[in-house]
């Protein structure tokens, strides 16, 4: 199921657009994430290309995100031999949860921790607590094999486009408000910003394992 070697995939920093990891790739040390996917509808696209086509005006080197997630993790390191373990983990602890809905339809701006990255992403407005509820159970798990747990007070959202380098000072003035703007009169945005969480999925390295919600 997985590569005979213990090395993770190689790092090479121009592949990723400029981007520089938070942690180096060690031999047998694989980046693990996990998230809720976020299944993008035609029209969602649309309004991500008007979103972007403006603040790229502002903030010329934004990129469009080629997978859209929420995150319910920080980026872990795990060794080889513990991925399996972990899932299974996970598996164990969502279980029991129901699907459900959310609404993202706030714009806002972040950054990663070592602000080396700008994101422009949409806000979760509705289904916060259905949120904190799976971070609760997968921070257990984090807990159990002496990983980071998420940030405290986290914003829950999707990421829409990025660049690298810290851009707040040129997007939450004007930027932020227009870009808010062009969701709200966006046509039939407020469903189109309604989504169900289906399943919880991890990324380890290059593998993806999948947790249907009941």
């Amino acid at each position: 199921m997985f590569p005979s070697t213990e090395e993770g995939p190689v790092d090479d920093s121009a592949k990723h657009r400029g981007r520089v990891r938070t942690f180096p790739h060690e031999r047998g040390n694989w980046a693990t994430h996990v998230y809720v996917p976020y299944e993008a509808r035609e029209e969602f696209l649309d309004l991500l290309d008007a979103l972007l086509c403006h603040a790229q005006t502002y903030v010329p080197r934004l990129v469009r995100m080629e997978a859209f997630h929420l995150s319910l993790s920080q980026s872990v390191v795990l060794r080889h031999h513990w991925i399996l373990p972990f899932v299974q983990a996970l598996k164990d602890r969502v279980a029991s949860f129901q699907r459900f809905c959310f609404t993202t339809d706030q714009v806002k701006i972040y950054t990663n921790q070592e602000k080396t990255r700008t994101f422009v992403g949409l806000e979760v407005t509705s289904g916060h607590a259905h949120f904190l509820d799976l971070v609760a159970e997968v921070d257990r798990v984090m807990e159990e094999f002496d990983l980071s747990t998420f940030y405290q007070d986290p914003s829950f959202h999707i990421s829409l486009a990025w660049c690298v380098g810290d851009a707040r000072l040129q997007m939450e003035g004007p930027c932020l408000q227009e870009l808010q703007g062009i969701v709200d009169e966006f046509e039939d945005s407020e469903m189109l910003l309604r989504a169900y969480a289906e399943q919880i999925r991890c990324k380890s390295g290059n593998k993806f394992f999948s947790m249907p919600l009941k």
